[in-house]
């Protein structure tokens, strides 16, 4: 890895608190709000006793359970760290960056503080930092709200994505979201008294009628430890829905919901022919812009799709947004998926043209009507034919 140089600078510049002269410089969210989750930025210059220093400040915004959920920092301009924060926690949000006043970052920032507040939620760790952000006094009219809100929210280009994503903000119960792309009198606690749940999947079909075009759904979504079908149908109208009928409800086995969720997975496995550092060194650009997770027997880097696009399709699928996986095990192994050949084939070319190419073999890929690479990773067995066999078996 390349060595990072810092400077600490006296005069407590590196621990940044609410006494520290700021200047604001900019700022800006992801506009992922009718996902659910929003990330913000804001980039400061900060002095104090004649010195001066960037600080840069991260923020992850949860609208659905757990509101102000993470906060992350840094002090100086090193670019690769800055990088390398805000891809680690707003990377997989999808979307694009939209710029923010001081008041409106501020604004979102004290929104979201209010939301644990009111769960009962505590706030993140690094509150002597963001303090200040919580004291300032902030009015916002109903227009600046209302401009705010729309600024966070990817532009609606398709009826089949007005649908999707209101359908996933009402199964939520995120009012604000589902009242935003609501145009119409009618109930948004569709699920009446049930608690929150997830859309994992939702199937559109278009239908003719009397009054014109209307979509009928069926949705899959989670709740707290079980699953629910709901059948329903909507019309829309210039990209907000004019008019929801709940149809019918009925409870899914864990079983039934794996099996409507079911997608194949494509598999490529490579010996890695160099030892653990000098291959860890080399897979540091392929997987910079990947979410690592820590698993028992090696480590899972989740690569993303740039945009949220999977929500614009007659079939919805949650977990569409992952583009494909890198899974180095402990046992000399890298093992790559995904759900599509063409993604497949992607992964497998990217890594030819990586300078990790030179340090791996392919020895043997696989096509799996049902994921199975999750399984793999949970299971106790060192090389992925093993595991197959077993399968096999």
């Amino acid at each position: 890895m390349t060595e990072r140089k810092f400077t600490v600078l006296k005069g407590g510049l590196s621990s940044p608190c609410e006494s520290d002269r700021k200047t604001f410089i900019s700022a800006f969210s992801t506009n992922t709000r009718l996902m659910g989750v929003v990330g913000l930025y804001i980039h400061w210059e900060m002095g104090i006793d004649g010195l001066s220093s960037d600080f840069h400040q991260f923020f992850y915004l949860d609208a659905e359970e757990y509101g102000f959920e993470t906060y992350r920092s840094i002090v100086g301009g090193d670019i690769a760290e800055i990088a390398f924060v805000e891809q680690t926690l707003l990377g997989g949000l999808g979307g694009s960056r939209v710029d923010l006043s001081q008041k409106e970052a501020c604004h979102l920032v004290q929104q979201y503080a209010k939301m644990n507040r009111r769960l009962n939620l505590p706030l993140p760790q690094g509150r002597r930092e963001y303090q200040f952000l919580l004291d300032a006094e902030i009015e916002m009219t109903p227009e600046e709200e209302t401009a705010l809100f729309a600024k966070q929210c990817a532009p609606i280009v398709s009826e089949y994505q007005a649908v999707n994503y209101f359908l996933m903000r009402a199964f939520s119960k995120d009012q604000d979201a589902a009242e935003f792309l609501r145009e119409g009198d009618f109930p948004l606690d569709i699920l009446d008294q049930t608690p929150a749940a997830t859309l994992c999947k939702n199937t559109i079909n278009p239908c003719e009628n009397e009054w014109g075009l209307s979509y009928v759904c069926e949705s899959l979504i989670e709740l707290d430890t079980s699953y629910m079908l709901i059948l329903s149908e909507l019309t829309v109208q210039a990209y907000k829905v004019v008019s929801f009928e709940k149809r019918s409800a009925m409870n899914v086995s864990a079983a039934e919901a794996a099996l409507m969720l079911s997608r194949p997975e494509f598999i490529t496995v490579y010996e890695i022919l160099s030892s653990p550092e000098e291959f860890d060194n080399q897979m540091i650009e392929l997987t910079a812009s990947a979410l690592l997770t820590i698993h028992d027997n090696g480590r899972l880097f989740l690569s993303f799709h740039k945009n949220n696009d999977h929500v614009d399709k007659q079939i919805f699928r949650l977990n569409e947004d992952v583009f494909g996986l890198y899974y180095v095990t402990d046992f000399g192994q890298l093992i790559v998926a995904a759900y599509s050949v063409a993604g497949i084939h992607t992964l497998e070319r990217d890594l030819r043209k990586s300078a990790v190419a030179k340090h791996l073999l392919p020895i043997s890929k696989y096509e799996f009507k049902e994921p199975v690479l999750y399984e793999f990773i949970q299971s106790d067995f060192e090389e992925f034919e093993d595991f197959i066999d077993f399968l096999k078996d």
